[in-house]
């Protein structure tokens, strides 16, 4: 992890298509603006880690044994 100190208006260049520039600090929270091109996707972290928490409850395992009965059914074609 890199750690920087930045003051109001001063930028951080990540891969030089992503632009991180501090706009304001008030107490202990900061405001910063993320220029990036429409294809980068931005969270804040808390969404991230909703959305990451949520694909693993979809990629859990499920009890397929309701569809045996599946197997002997005839389809029309």
């Amino acid at each position: 992890m890199l750690a920087l100190t930045r003051k109001v208006g001063e930028r951080i260049v990540i891969d030089e298509n992503i632009v991180v520039t501090v706009i304001s600090v008030k107490g202990d929270s900061i405001r910063l603006a993320v220029e990036a091109p429409k294809e980068v996707k931005i969270y804040r972290g808390e969404i991230f880690d909703a959305i990451v928490a949520e694909n693993k409850q979809a990629a859990v395992s499920q009890d397929l044994s309701e569809l045996d009965m599946l197997k002997g059914l005839k389809i029309k074609k």
